[in-house]
C-alpha cells in the first residue's frame, strides 16, 4: 500500500508500516489532527522515499517486508537530518538501544496509542522547529561551537554529523555547562516522560555524541558520567 500526499504548509509525516490496517489508522488519525501523510509498505523502498520526499517527521516500523527498519534508520540518516520515531512490536531492550544506535529519535512500542503517538511525535517536531532554547544562541568551548538558532555544532570547523535527537542533548548539557543534570531532568526536558530507571535512551546517545565532538569515550573530558546521578558537561577550566 502506497499514498503520497502532496506538500502544503501542514506538517509532513511519512509512515513506513506494512501492516495496512495500522497505517491506516494512523493515517487517518494523524489527518484529523491536522498533518499530512505518506504511507509506505514496502522496507526496500524506505530510505528512497525518506529521502526524496523529506518529511517532517518519519515513523518507522522496526519490522518491514524488504528491508528492516533498523537498516532504513541507519542508511537513511545520510541523507535525512529530520526526527525518526520507531515503533517495535518487541519489548527486548536490545532493539531500542539498536534503533538508536542507527539513528532513530524515539521509540513507541506497538501496539500504539494514538494519543501517545500524537504526543511523543508533537514533543519531537517542537524540538527540532524551536529555534533560540533561551538563553545565548551559540555557545563555544574551545575547539567546540553548538549554535542552537541554527541547529548545528562544529569541532575545530568541521560541522559535526548529529541526529535531532542527539543536537537536543547536546545543546541540553552544553547549555548548563558545570552543572550536573540528572536523567530524571533530562527525560523530563527531552521526552516529556518520567525517566522509570531502566531507559537506556540516553547513555546510548552521550556514547555517540562523546566521539563526535572529540571526547575519548573511555575516559571523557567534556560529557562526564557522574555515577548513580546523570552527565556534567565540563566548561572550559
Amino acid at each position: 500500500m502506497e499514498q503520497r500526499v502532496e506538500r502544503n504548509d501542514q506538517d509532513h509525516v511519512l509512515i513506513i508500516e506494512d501492516d495496512e490496517r495500522l497505517a491506516e489508522l494512523t493515517r487517518d488519525y494523524l489527518e484529523a489532527n491536522g498533518f499530512q501523510v505518506t504511507v509506505e509498505a514496502d522496507g526496500a523502498r524506505g530510505v528512497e522515499r525518506i529521502v526524496s520526499l523529506q518529511p517532517d517527521l518519519v515513523i518507522l516500523d522496526l519490522m518491514l517486508p524488504g528491508e528492516d527498519g533498523l537498516s532504513i534508520c541507519r542508511r537513511a540518516r545520510n541523507d535525512y537530518a529530520g526526527p525518526i520515531l520507531m515503533l517495535t512490536a518487541r519489548t527486548d531492550d536490545m532493539d531500542q538501544v539498536l534503533g538508536l544506535e542507527m539513528g532513530a529519535d524515539d521509540y513507541v512500542p506497538k501496539p500504539v496509542q494514538p494519543r501517545v503517538l500524537l504526543a511523543r511525535m508533537r514533543a519531537l517536531m517542537r524540538r527540532t522547529e524551536s529555534g533560540e532554547s533561551g538563553g545565548e544562541a551559540r555557545l563555544t568551548f574551545n575547539n567546540l561551537v553548538v549554535d542552537s538558532a541554527t541547529r548545528e555544532a562544529w569541532l575545530e570547523g568541521d560541522r559535526i554529523d548529529l541526529t535531532s535527537a542527539e543536537f537536543d542533548l547536546l545543546w541540553l548539557l552544553a547549555s548548563h555547562a558545570g552543572r550536573v543534570l540528572t536523567r530524571e531532568e533530562i527525560f523530563s526536558e527531552l521526552r516529556g516522560i518520567k525517566y522509570d530507571g531502566q531507559d537506556r535512551s540516553i547513555d546510548v546517545r552521550v556514547s555517540r555524541i562523546r566521539p563526535k565532538i572529540g571526547d575519548d569515550p573511555n575516559h571523557p573530558h567534556r560529557i562526564k558520567t557522574v555515577r548513580s546521578k546523570g552527565y556534567l558537561f565540563v566548561k572550559d577550566g
